[in-house]
Formats: structure tokens, sequence, C-alpha cells
């Protein structure tokens, strides 16, 4: 299995990052294509238009948006599709753009993907 991290879109990239994925809905402000330096953009793995306008109209409600973004993530099978590209790449960085580094999606999808992948049931 590979290693993967996470990253702001924002920040440079870097010959470490590897496979760089973006995994935000929406494409990010201010960001051109080629300073983004993304291999592939996985629009799937993000939290439906619905969840993500909810969470960004109530923030303080963290935990409602985590339970419900990973049961969508369980339905969702582009997460197979992501863990299997970790599994196969050396090296993936995952590019959010959200500029709260606590609390966004990334970090869900992290902690879903590590468990998934450590599981008996890895892809």
């Amino acid at each position: 299995m590979g290693n993967f991290t996470i990253k702001r879109i924002y920040e440079p990239a870097e010959k470490t990052d590897g496979t760089r994925i973006l995994v935000d809905r929406l494409w990010p402000r201010g960001i051109s294509k080629e300073r983004a330096h993304i291999d592939q953009w996985l629009k799937e793995v993000a939290p439906s238009p619905q969840l993500r306008k909810q969470f960004h109209q109530n923030p303080q409600n963290w935990p409602w948006f985590e339970h419900e973004y990973i049961a969508e993530l369980k339905q969702q099978e582009a997460v197979k599709e992501l863990a299997h590209l970790i599994q196969n790449q050396e090296a993936v960085t995952l590019l959010y753009a959200s500029h709260d580094e606590k609390q966004n999606h990334a970090l869900v999808l992290q902690q879903f993907l590590n468990t998934l992948l450590k599981s008996d049931h890895a892809v």
C-alpha cells in the first residue's frame, strides 16, 4: 500500500506529493489548472452539494456533518476507485480548498480511507 496525505491546494506542489488528486466538488477559487498540478479530480468523493451547503450554513454542527458525510462515502463507488489508486501508488496527496484545516471534508475522507484500507475489506 502506498502512502497518502491531505494538503490544501493553495500550498505549493512538491515532488513528494506523488499523485495529486483534487477531492473538492467545486474548482478552488484563484487556482489555475497549471498551478494546481493535479493528476485527477474526483468530485464524486466530496460531500453532496446539499450536505456541503447545510454544513456551511451551520459549521458548528461538525459531528452531524461527519456522520452524514461518512454515510455518503459508504455509498460512493468513487471511494473504492480512490482506495485502489492509493493502494497502487507510492504516494498520493488528496487536495482540498477549505480554509479550515481542523474541520473539513478531507479530514473525514482521510480517516474513512485509513479505516477502509486497514480493514479486511480493503479494495
